[in-house]
Order: structure tokens, then C-alpha cells, then sequence
């Protein structure tokens, strides 16, 4: 089943949506937003199914799907927590900036909790006040969960999962190193998130889901070009429940959080921090991984961080190229404050 929230008010409405991505029929009857239906959810899953079987029999009412239209799944959670389970990517990163990979890296996860009060829809521009500020896309599988208890088990983790989605976590590079030493976190360089237009439930994926792991390439595009195409499978050092029951060792997640596994990245094949795909590699998900990469074959980075005018976008297709969740699609504008 795929799910959507057309633009209404802060919350949505909730549409259920077809696997081709063509049609979408309203769900508000049965619950009047994604989060309601969340709240609810073995009593609601019953009768969404129903609609979504008979859209794909054209037995019911429908629209065309537009996600022009479309707020992010959630267009506010009450929770957004991500994790950086692809220590390959946090290894880069860090060391762009100069600092060490601890060895708990390996076997203790690295999360940090964003915002989520504000969500921007999947074609929403990407504001920003300053170039200057290093804006950086992130391309990330996330998963939506259900209510989880403290001290979580792995098969109550796995259990939990009820969506499946992608975001462009956007990441203001250059203000990082200003936050960080603080040692309270990212805040003020980390801005809203963009979700898919369509969150689906993990069996939409098939063999391509395990109940842990998503095992398809994961696509970004900057300005037009191919720029990622990483395994999200390869390279994941912690799943998702894993990742789960780390966030709930000390404290329940209620129904709605959002839980991202971080940034995709690839090793090459010869255990390198991996090629661009101009050079035959699977790419990046994030532009500060390629700085990086340059820097240490050639002594400075010469890609640049996104500029006004600048696009992304991000999507995975399934094993017959056929797009699962919608993309995100943005373009870098001037910020305008409100009058």
C-alpha cells in the first residue's frame, strides 16, 4: 500500500495512492490524516487496503496523483530521529573537518534528533539566507514507526515499522563546525527535511526488503546529472532495528516518529571511500563526501556546495525502473524574510 498527504491545513489529507504512482483515492473517511491513521493503525490498515485494492481494480473513485500537490507523508511529526548506520559517509565527513572516527562508531549508533515541527513538501524550494552557509543534500532511507516501547526487542523493532520513505536531509556544511565542539548537537545547521511524496508499507517492496535493510540502489541528481547510486544494503553497518533499539534503550517512541538510517555511501571495490560516477563509481549521496574525496586525491575540493539556482532530486526505482515513492524535488532559492 502507498500513502500520501495532499496539501491541507498543517496536517494533510490522507490519500491512498497507486502503485504506478498515477491515481490516488481520498482516505479521509477512514482517517483524516496519515497521523490519525497511525494512532490507529490495526484498526485503519484493514480498510485502507481495501481502497488500494480496489484502485488498482479502477472499482473506486479516484484523481490523478500530482505531487506538486503533495505535503511531505508526515507534514509534521512528532518525532524526526536519525541515525548514521553507513559509517563509511561519518568517517568522510569528519575527517573533511579534521576529527577522528571513535571506535564506538562501530558498534554503538550515532543519532542525532531534528526538526520535525516543520516539514517541507517534496517539491518545496530550499531556502537559504547565505551560499555561503555549505548547503549540502542528504539522501537517506527512512523508515515511519509505530508506538515502540522502552527497551525495545529486535523483533518488537522490526514489528514497529509501518512506512517506508526517502528524505533529502539537508545539511548547512559550513555551520557545523560551529555547532558541534558546543557538544549539544546539530540545531541551526540542520533545516527543515523534504520527505517522498508517497511513504509505502514494507511488503511494496518485496524481496527488496528483508525487515531490516532496503536492497536497491538509492538515485541523486544535482542540477540534472546523475550524482548517487549507492547500495542501500552495502556498506550499512547498523539496520533498522538495530537502529530502533538503540533509540528506545531509555525512553518509548511514540506512533509517527520518523527514523532515518543516514546518509547512503558506498566503499569501492577496493575498500576506498569510492569513485564519482563520471569514473565509473556508484557516486555519493552527499556533496561533502566527494569534497572530501578530492581533497585527499587531489589537496583541495572543487565541487561547490549547492548555489541559488541550483536542483536536486532523489528517488529509487524499483527492479524494473519504476519510481517506488515519487521523487523530491528542490531547487536552491534566496531566502526572503517576512515582512
Amino acid at each position: 500500500m502507498k500513502l500520501a498527504s495532499l496539501k491541507s491545513g498543517r496536517d494533510g489529507r490522507l490519500v491512498v495512492v497507486s502503485r504506478d504512482l498515477s491515481r490516488c483515492a481520498d482516505a479521509s473517511a477512514i482517517a483524516p490524516t496519515l497521523q490519525a491513521a497511525l494512532d490507529d493503525w490495526d484498526s485503519v490498515v484493514p480498510r485502507l487496503t481495501e481502497i488500494a485494492d480496489s484502485l488498482e481494480a479502477n472499482r473506486i473513485a479516484h484523481m490523478p496523483f500530482d505531487a506538486a500537490k503533495c505535503a511531505s507523508p508526515l507534514p509534521r511529526a512528532f518525532q524526526w530521529l536519525d541515525g548514521s548506520a553507513y559509517v563509511n559517509h561519518v568517517a568522510l565527513v569528519r575527517q573533511a573537518r579534521g576529527a577522528e572516527v571513535p571506535e564506538s562508531f562501530w558498534s554503538d549508533p550515532l543519532m542525532y534528533q531534528g526538526i520535525s515541527d516543520v516539514v517541507m513538501a517534496p517539491r518545496d524550494p530550499i531556502p537559504l539566507a547565505d551560499e555561503a552557509y555549505g548547503a549540502d543534500i542528504e539522501a537517506e532511507v527512512v523508515v515511519i514507526l509505530g508506538d515502540v516501547p522502552m527497551g525495545a526487542t529486535r523483533d518488537q523493532a522490526i514489528k514497529a515499522i509501518r512506512l517506508i520513505m526517502l528524505v533529502n536531509d539537508i545539511t548547512l556544511r559550513n555551520i557545523v563546525p560551529q555547532e558541534l565542539p558546543k557538544g549539544f548537537g546539530f540545531l541551526q545547521s540542520k533545516p527543515p527535511s523534504a520527505f517522498t511524496p508517497v511513504a509505502v508499507t514494507p511488503d511494496e517492496l518485496g524481496k527488496a526488503w528483508d525487515g531490516a535493510k532496503v536492497d536497491l540502489p538509492l538515485l541523486s541528481f544535482i542540477n540534472g546529472k546523475p550524482f548517487g547510486k549507492p547500495m542501500c544494503s552495502v556498506d550499512m553497518t547498523f539496520d533498522f532495528p538495530t537502529l530502533i533499539m538503540h533509540a528506545a534503550r531509555t525512553r518509548p517512541l511514540g506512533a509517527g516518529t520518523i527514523l532515518g538510517a543516514g546518509t547512503v555511501s558506498n566503499r569501492d571495490a577496493a575498500g576506498g571511500p569510492g569513485k564519482p560516477i563520471s569514473e565509473g563509481g556508484l557516486g555519493y549521496s552527499c556533496i561533502a563526501e566527494i569534497r572530501t574525496v578530492e581533497t585527499i586525491l587531489h589537496g583541495k575540493p572543487t565541487t561547490p556546495f549547492l548555489k541559488f539556482g541550483d536542483t536536486a532530486r532523489i528517488e529509487m526505482n524499483d527492479k524494473d525502473g519504476r519510481s517506488i515513492f515519487g521523487a523530491i524535488e528542490q531547487e536552491v532559492v534566496r531566502y526572503t524574510p517576512p515582512k
